[in-house]
């Protein structure tokens, strides 16, 4: 326990040293602060700006909080998980490439606790930006549209951040079996690519960890049916743990491959 600790530590040291405890938490931020504002002033804006014939009206939707916190999830679909690969896709596989893990390596070192204390530690800067960023868009959202119960909000964020554990874990694992390059193609095509495939043909299955996104808004809809739902976290909670005894494997597996 002592040595686990000792790693976490020396984890969260070093993503506070490279600022990934700051400057990630801070895109999430602004992302949810910008949203709700956004949308809010963008008729305003287009009015001023938009060269419209005199005379010309354009329709704009009436957006409710509910559709501010679904578009600010689009956001963090593409942006957030982009700056979740580029961020951590060389936490395994960068140490092994520049001879950092050898220092690691030579001393007697689970790598149980060497792959859980990076997953915990990156999972905590990743969740923690995304409660912020969402607490901030929620901020702005009762103070410029309407009043959103608390239950399902909070459970709308709970399923998300179970897909973004599922994706931190996936790029985890991907950068304790691969270079760093293999690490980022692969991610962007499970976690970004794959999702568009899943939205065009999955109407013929309902159980899959990349409907999570989609499921997640259905607490705002309380006459959805949730057994889909349920079905999913089940089974991402089960390949989430599949993937973390991989990673564990393909850490201890790929040790040899340091540079020294």
């Amino acid at each position: 326990m002592n040595g686990f600790r000792v790693l976490v530590q020396k984890e969260w040291r070093e993503n506070t040293r490279n600022f990934k405890v700051l400057w990630i938490p801070i895109v999430f931020i602004i992302l949810g602060m910008l949203e709700p504002v956004t949308n809010h002033f963008l008729p305003e804006i287009m009015k001023s700006v938009g060269n419209l014939p005199e005379g010309a009206e354009f329709a704009w939707p009436e957006l409710k909080g509910e559709d501010i916190f679904l578009s600010l999830l689009g956001q963090y679909q593409l942006i957030g998980i982009l700056v979740i690969i580029l961020a951590f896709m060389g936490t395994i596989s960068g140490e092994r490439k520049n001879g950092t893990a050898t220092l690691l390596y030579v001393r007697p070192m689970s790598f149980r606790n060497y792959f859980l204390s990076k997953w915990i530690v990156v999972n905590g800067i990743v969740l923690g930006s995304l409660w912020l960023g969402f607490m901030g868009a929620w901020y702005y959202i009762e103070i410029l549209y309407n009043h959103v119960d608390a239950l399902p909000v909070f459970a709308f964020i709970a399923t998300y951040s179970l897909w973004l554990v599922f994706v931190v874990t996936v790029v985890l694992v991907l950068s304790a079996w691969l270079p760093t390059g293999g690490v980022a193609g692969l991610a962007i095509l499970i976690t970004l690519i794959y999702p568009i495939i899943d939205s065009l043909i999955g109407a013929y299955w309902t159980v899959s960890p990349w409907k999570l996104s989609i499921y997640a808004s259905y607490w705002f809809n309380p006459d959805s049916e949730l057994s889909g739902l349920w079905m999913s976290i089940y089974l991402t909670v089960i390949l989430i743990v599949l993937l973390i005894l991989f990673g564990i494997f393909m850490s201890k597996r790929n040790a040899a491959k340091t540079t020294v």
